[in-house]
């Protein structure tokens, strides 16, 4: 019988909270698995977009990171300060937590404040607060042009901005104001869901066209004019609108870009075979190395091997050990 381990997962968004039931399920009684996050709810963003049309309610889209105790998962709450992956110690506000095993799944910060006038001046359905503005906005609103806009490029979930266009669609026509109420799209990116493949891409512009909603690829916005009500993008184009929905340029957090995980992008480097975060030493290693060699280094960072099995009694790190995990 192995050493109890413990397996701390920091975050309580989607990813976090599957991972942290799924080890729970998977590993005996004696390891630890532990939840960190600054929230005391877990919200499911996905529903975001429905709340901002009247489909849902703010309660029905939020639980109780707590619950997850019953389940046998540690739940702390707090500000993770610090996070030093070659010890595997995570800083939450006092309080230092020591790991076997650490998953890092913070997700994207969102930054609207980097574009001048962004927040000022629209609603970023990304938030509950946000999406809970755009709603009365939505409600109150009668004739003028309704501009969905993506600040960046990159950002999570691909297919919101262009379901949340569909949705205000729906929206409107439901209501009979669509005949008064314009719905543009003005996008950073070359195309739609660009990372499903052409075939889905140019099936979403098709949608949008259908629904009489012009599509405008590749318009980078430089600055919003939050009194002018007035879009300035990066090619020369301004745009007027009389509300504004937007999905705000993203960025690692805080705590992900000054630790030793942060890599030249800013974001976390993993490794593509496994996705396990490589740190500064080990991606300094890993430089100049053969393939299968870089490969091998990998084991140096410590993982839980998915590739090894994934029925009940797994052990952290290892394969399976008969009735010893049962």
């Amino acid at each position: 019988m192995s050493d109890p381990k413990t397996v701390v997962v920091l975050g309580g968004g989607v990813g976090g909270v599957v991972t942290a039931r799924e080890l729970r399920k998977r590993l005996p009684p004696r390891h630890r698995v532990v939840l960190v996050d600054r929230e005391r709810e877990h919200l499911f963003a996905p529903s975001l977009l429905w709340l901002m049309v009247g489909l849902r309610r703010p309660e029905a889209i939020k639980r109780p990171l707590s619950h997850l105790e019953r389940r046998g998962i540690e739940v702390r709450q707090g500000e993770i300060e610090k996070i030093d992956p070659e010890a595997r110690r995570v800083t939450v506000g006092s309080e230092t937590i020591a790991a076997d095993y650490l998953v890092v799944s913070l997700g994207a910060e969102l930054a609207a404040e980097t574009v001048p006038g962004l927040q000022e001046a629209g609603h970023n359905f990304y938030t509950l607060s946000g999406a809970e503005e755009l709603r009365d906005a939505l409600s109150a609103m009668e004739r003028g042009r309704i501009v969905v806009l993506t600040a960046a490029p990159a950002y999570k979930c691909p297919a919101a901005p262009y379901e949340a266009a569909l949705l205000i669609d729906h929206y409107l026509r439901q209501r009979r104001r669509r005949d008064a109420v314009t719905v543009e799209v003005y996008a950073a990116e070359p195309g739609p869901m660009g990372v499903a493949g052409p075939d889905v891409s140019a099936g979403v512009k098709q949608m949008l066209a259908s629904k009489d909603i012009p599509y405008h690829p590749e318009h980078q916005i430089k600055a919003v004019d939050p009194g002018a009500k007035r879009l300035d993008f990066a090619n020369g184009v301004s745009v007027d609108f009389d509300l504004l929905a937007y999905v705000p340029p993203h960025r690692a957090p805080r705590v992900i870009r000054e630790s030793a995980l942060a890599g030249e992008s800013g974001w976390v480097s993993v490794d593509r075979y496994t996705l396990e975060a490589l740190s500064r030493r080990l991606r300094d290693r890993r430089r100049g190395l053969h393939p299968v060699e870089a490969r091998q280094a990998v084991a140096e960072g410590g993982r839980i091997r998915a590739r090894r099995g994934r029925g009940r009694g797994e052990e952290p790190g290892g394969g399976h050990s008969g009735k010893d995990w049962r």
